[in-house]
């Protein structure tokens, strides 16, 4: 977990995109917030928050690669004065699209909630994004089946009190994997590890196939990259 260091996360996501590269993946997902942090106060975020338009956003792309995977990055965006925690979807070093969480926590007031679901391409594989708290809403993951995506990313940012996070530990799979059985399609998160201020994120990173069943995944407390292949890893 990166807070108010967006230098330090830049540094992780580009050994991220050079290490994903190197083994051929296509798409590459970030948790959610990862650019700035999972920041819900309304001064701080604002300060953290970059418009996609700005010059210091630009100047983030152009650190970014021409080649390799299609990045999820998830961040804090700034959009006409209003607050967005959104996934934005980077092809090349350029902007393809953006989603913007829809079903907001109660603590989560400073954003703004998103309206659309767009869905995205790479490589003839159609997905959309649903952050975090967004599966807990069938709706949410039924809405991509019905655009026709095959696969659902989900930024994630499960950072509790330690109890709290040792008791749901592996509701957080069980939540996305009955959005897969329900819909028919794969889920691929992405979580924070690590703790700070008596608060714990042990994960779970995993990939879940359209039957529910875990094909893979970090081990929790781990922060790494998780690769999947399903031409490769499903029997």
């Amino acid at each position: 977990e990166f807070r108010e260091n967006i230098d330090g996360a830049l540094r992780y996501l580009l050994d991220a995109v050079a290490e994903a590269g190197m083994q051929g993946a296509a798409l590459l997902c970030l948790p959610e917030c990862f650019l700035q942090g999972y920041l819900t106060d309304g001064n701080t975020a604002r300060r953290n928050a970059l418009d996609l338009q700005s010059m210091e956003f630009q100047s983030l792309l152009g650190h970014l690669p021409k080649h390799g995977p299609i990045i999820v990055l998830g961040m804090i965006e700034l959009d006409a004065g209003n607050l967005f925690n959104s996934a934005i979807v980077i092809k090349a070093g350029k902007i393809s699209g953006r989603y913007r969480k829809t079903h907001l926590l109660n603590g989560e007031s400073c954003f703004t909630a998103g309206t659309a679901t767009p869905i995205f391409d790479v490589d003839g594989l159609r997905f959309g994004i649903n952050i975090c708290n967004d599966t807990n809403f069938p709706q949410a993951a039924q809405n991509l089946a019905e655009s026709g995506a095959s696969l659902i990313v989900c930024p994630a940012n499960n950072m509790f009190a330690p109890e709290t996070s040792r008791r749901l530990q592996h509701v957080h799979n069980e939540v996305r994997a009955q959005r897969c059985r329900e819909t028919g399609l794969w889920l691929m998160s992405s979580d924070v590890t690590g703790e700070r201020d008596g608060r714990i994120g042990l994960g779970p990173t995993a990939v879940i196939s359209p039957n529910g069943e875990v094909m893979a995944q970090l081990p929790l407390q781990s922060p790494g990259l998780l690769t999947f292949d399903p031409a490769v890893n499903c029997p």
